[in-house]
């Protein structure tokens, strides 16, 4: 397969494809990683297992995803300095070895931070190694299209992984048992995805002329502007999402998360390939306007439902809004920051999605426990239309790079 582009003196270029082995590989161990990810969307009941409420469940949400915020800042660098073989490796065996700390978890102790730090730093540091290694290996101008579509193998993995919990909570006996095989579940997963990233990076060799700057000076001379903002919602809605739909679920009585997830993965794998070329046609900023506008009205009718089919309609429009605005944000936060600096660019971005989680998820756990859920959804869905109308004004504004002619 090929690629076929016109230059303006009329010739002919034809660029390799850029699904390869090495795309392929990437997507089945994307899919991995979501799928093990998505079995542990049962942390918050976890947590209430232990005797907590759902504040405790965004206490310690937060932590972990802070934790993972100052370290990303701190060593965003360290991809571009010492490669994405060796971080990519390291955060691997983090991600794992949180994973199998959650199974020795008895308490409320120090125990489970400790666990959902790692877990959430080893996560949060795949990510950001995968979509570095991804984009550096296509054209810039095809960034915001393999991003999107390495990033649809995460929708087959949200799938999967969540009607497997389901399945998991109805055969095995409540209580502790479940949790052991949902985290163990979990570290196995992640066992294979290492493996297959050291196959992936196998012979990679990296070379750097220069250490790259601290993130901070990065982040002041790169500013990836009004995207930041987007970002930020982003992280709560992944928030609301992963973290306290489960438990929204358990206390209306409604059948599991898998049918709001199967919806919410086939609408955004759909939309994703529907829209995969939108970067280059409407642009990235009306990519981004379209997929919050989604996700605030899929908040909003999910606080109004009391049976497992009343999420379908909110499970299509949030996986609609997933679908646009995860390559969007990344593309254009990371392609503020020059190629060099591709991989400080992209965990920053990725940094500013987990801050926006670690800025709402205690506030939404405390709305939860003094409102209830209906005004925590509401809350949210407020949020993300007033972003939105914000967002307009910028897309309005500046013409997006990526829907100028290739030359």
């Amino acid at each position: 397969m090929t690629t076929v582009t016109t230059t303006p003196e009329s010739a002919v270029v034809v660029e390799p494809s850029i699904y390869d082995r090495t795309f392929w590989l990437a997507y089945l161990a994307n899919t991995i990683l979501v799928l093990a990810n998505a079995l542990t969307f049962r942390f918050a009941e976890l947590v209430h297992y232990l005797g907590g409420s759902e504040r405790n469940a965004g206490d310690i949400v937060a932590t972990g995803l802070l934790i993972s915020v100052v370290v990303r800042l701190s060593s965003s660098h360290v991809i571009d300095d010492y490669g994405t073989r060796r971080m990519w490796t390291l955060c691997s065996l983090l991600y794992i070895t949180g994973c199998l700390l959650f199974l020795l978890a008895t308490d409320l102790s120090w125990w489970l931070y400790l666990a959902r730090i790692a877990f959430v730093v080893g996560l949060t540091g795949m990510f950001a190694c995968s979509m570095t290694h991804i984009q550096n290996h296509v054209p810039p101008h095809r960034r915001t299209e393999i991003i999107g579509n390495l990033g649809s193998s995460g929708f087959i993995g949200m799938v999967l992984g969540s009607n497997l919990g389901d399945v998991i909570l109805r055969i095995v006996p409540d209580g502790r048992p479940q949790f052991l095989v949902l985290f163990g579940t979990a570290a196995l997963l992640g066992t294979c995805y290492f493996g297959i990233v050291l196959s992936l990076t196998h012979g990679q060799r990296h070379s750097v002329a220069a250490l790259s700057p601290p993130a901070f000076r990065l982040v002041v001379r790169h500013w990836p502007g009004m995207v930041v903002l987007v970002a930020l919602v982003m992280g709560m809605g992944i928030t609301v999402t992963t973290v306290f739909l489960t438990r929204f679920a358990t206390s209306r009585h409604i059948d599991g998360i898998g049918t709001f997830f199967t919806g919410y993965a086939i609408s955004a794998f759909a939309f994703r390939l529907a829209a995969q070329n939108w970067g280059r046609t409407i642009g990235r900023h009306w990519m981004l306007v379209r997929g919050v506008l989604g996700h605030a009205v899929g908040h909003f009718l999910l606080a109004y439902s009391t049976e497992a089919w009343h999420m379908i309609l909110p499970s299509v429009l949030c996986g609609f809004g997933h679908a646009l605005l995860f390559p969007g944000v990344v593309s254009l936060g990371a392609g503020a920051f020059p190629r060099e600096a591709r991989g400080s660019g992209t965990a920053i971005t990725l940094g500013f999605i987990d801050f926006g989680s670690v800025l709402f998820a205690p506030a939404l756990g405390q709305l939860i426990v003094s409102y209830g859920f209906q005004t925590m959804f509401l809350a949210s869905s407020s949020t993300m239309f007033t972003v939105a109308a914000i967002y307009a004004v910028v897309a309005a504004r500046y013409r997006d790079s990526e829907t100028l002619p290739v030359a």
